[in-house]
């Protein structure tokens, strides 16, 4: 009967774990649970990414049908030469590969935003003799640069009318300075 206990005793002692053996048992394990969290998290943020990538591209391939399905019923109804123009333009739209097509959205935001900081930016410059904020057509981020041309041009016109009214404004002291000697 010895025998088992002496099994027993030396099983109870490879149970028994200090507490600083539980703590490190412990810490290990949290740290394996970690890195498989981060791991897993790596993973859904990877398949998150996919996932809308995936929408993004049914999307696009959901328009261009549309698209397609509308040029094909207005076809018809144009001139020879549009047609022909109307057909050169999908046949070049098809051979548009998709990192050309990121380039060109990317253009295009760039873009827009600098319209959008231009129309921010105008109004706070300061304001030429004889023009004021009302005399300016409105900037919106849709009319963009050509309000801002018309603005250029508007001011040029200003521009002119001032200092050809500073012109006559000069010639007719010149000719009252005239009359006075």
């Amino acid at each position: 009967m010895m025998f088992p206990q002496s099994r027993h005793s030396a099983s109870s002692q490879q149970l028994k774990f200090t507490t600083s053996d539980s703590c490190d048992r412990i810490k290990d394990e949290f740290q394996f649970l970690q890195a498989q969290y981060h791991s897993l998290k790596l993973e859904c943020d990877k398949l998150a990414s996919e996932k809308s990538e995936m929408q993004r591209h049914y999307i696009m391939a959901e328009i261009v049908k549309r698209l397609n399905g509308i040029c094909a019923q207005v076809l018809p109804y144009l001139s020879q030469e549009h047609q022909q123009q109307v057909l050169g333009a999908i046949e070049r739209a098809k051979q548009v590969t998709p990192p050309e097509m990121n380039s060109i959205i990317r253009q295009q935001l760039q873009a827009h935003q600098l319209s959008q900081l231009q129309g921010l930016a105008l109004p706070m410059t300061p304001m030429p003799l004889g023009l004021s904020q009302s005399t300016l057509p409105a900037v919106t981020s849709s009319s963009g640069l050509f309000s801002l041309s018309s603005i250029l041009a508007s001011q040029a016109q200003l521009a002119k009318e001032e200092k050809a009214s500073r012109e006559g404004a000069d010639s007719h002291r010149e000719e009252d300075g005239d009359k006075s000697d």
